[in-house]
């Protein structure tokens, strides 16, 4: 026996829940790849996908999933040998260094632990010890996540950039913001961040197969001598004057379509209410799990609260099979959590609190988990649906 019914709820870190504005905006016949409204359509998306990342550099659109996206970055800035800094905080700086690795790019990792977020001075002292080897330092780029959604974990990008700085270091800094971007505030300029990369899956709300990148003056002027350009990826050909350039061939008419809408939807609810709504939402799950955890059969993977983000929550589960227990919540309600991965495979679940969400969507998968934890028998302290209704009742006055 089951209650599941109705719409299959989506709770994993991506691909999120795409709003039906843009399901139906991309419902529609193909156009001329040539005629003026597309090439309209790609001048107003490269704009305003900049205004997201808060920059003013330049912004590429990639026929690309986020590992594309990677390494569009990588091979616009780095050549063959170089060196490059990798600030482990979870599974996915480090996969974007593999990549690097992969294509001949000589890796460091700035060992981190799957529990918490990177420490900045960590990373100065770094920094500082690599420029008494050279007067700029030998490492070319660092690279980061802003949100890790294996872990869960939120870094400090604008506490990193400073730390690059105060070490008085040449190196890049290449941050993925595939987990945040349009959820969380990203102030690429402010911050200091050379190159930025995501995806149109998670708090972009569209469809998976766009990537992006972001890049500031220093980075195009190290692009300049980058060895490891290659046609599809290259920034100098996007920036030619063919709108096919832009692409590299075809436009991906549809998921442009859906991504226009995706980001007129952002902009008419406002990001900075949309960063608060995601701060609410989180919290409100945060304030669930908490509840559940003083039964000691499960708990947080990030151990302070401030390095917690605001889009995924990673549970650890001490007592009972994660697996089993995200089956029951799809099976018998139709809701899907996500899956731990890397070193948390097999030990954890995730609560995905990202993009296209609210309160109902919210409430309803975590009405659905204390269900499961109570039907599944495994130990949790009460009460937690009921705190984070709590929460969210004193945080949204009529």
């Amino acid at each position: 026996m089951s209650v599941r019914a109705g719409r299959e709820f989506l709770a994993i870190p991506g691909p999120t829940t795409v709003p039906d504005e843009v399901l139906r905006a991309m419902h529609r016949p193909a156009v001329d790849i040539y005629s003026g409204p597309l090439l309209a359509l790609t001048d107003g998306l490269l704009r305003d996908v900049a205004r997201v990342f808060d920059t003013k550099g330049r912004t590429y659109i990639y026929i690309s999933n986020g590992h594309g996206a990677w390494e569009a970055s990588l091979t616009n800035v780095l050549s063959k040998g170089d060196r490059i800094l990798v600030l482990e905080s979870g599974r996915f700086a480090v996969g974007w260094g593999d990549g690097a690795r992969r294509m001949g790019v000589e890796v460091e990792i700035l060992n981190g632990d799957m529990r918490r977020a990177v420490r900045p001075a960590e990373v100065e002292a770094r920094l500082k010890a690599d420029r008494k080897s050279n007067a700029g330092g030998t490492f070319k780029a660092v690279l980061v996540a802003q949100v890790d959604t294996a872990s869960g974990v939120v870094n400090d990008i604008e506490a990193i950039g400073q730390a690059i700085r105060a070490a008085g270091h040449d190196a890049l800094l290449m941050v993925d913001a595939v987990a945040s971007l349009g959820c969380m505030p990203f102030h690429m300029d402010a911050w200091g961040v050379d190159v930025a990369m995501s995806g149109s899956q998670k708090g972009l709300m569209a469809p998976p197969g766009l990537g992006f990148v972001a890049a500031n003056d220093r980075a195009r002027q190290a692009h300049k001598n980058a060895g490891l350009r290659t046609p599809y990826w290259d920034w100098t050909e996007r920036e030619g004057d063919q709108h096919y350039q832009k692409y590299a061939g075809t436009p991906p008419e549809h998921l442009l379509f859906g991504l226009r809408q995706a980001l007129d939807l952002l902009f008419e609810e406002g990001l900075e209410n949309v960063f608060q709504r995601h701060r609410l939402l989180a919290e409100a799950v945060r304030r669930a799990v908490g509840m559940w955890a003083e039964g000691q059969a499960i708990g947080f993977n990030i151990i302070e609260p401030s390095e917690r983000c605001d889009t995924v929550t990673t549970v650890l589960m001490n007592g009972g099979d994660p697996e089993a227990f995200r089956a029951y919540c799809n099976r018998k309600c139709g809701v899907i959590l996500g899956h731990g991965i890397g070193e948390l495979s097999g030990k954890a679940f995730r609560v995905a609190h990202m993009g296209h969400v609210n309160a109902p969507m919210i409430l309803g998968t975590l009405g659905v988990i204390e269900m499961a934890l109570a039907a599944l028998e495994i130990p949790h302290g009460k009460g937690g649906a009921q705190a984070a209704i709590d929460w969210l009742g004193q945080q949204v006055k009529a």
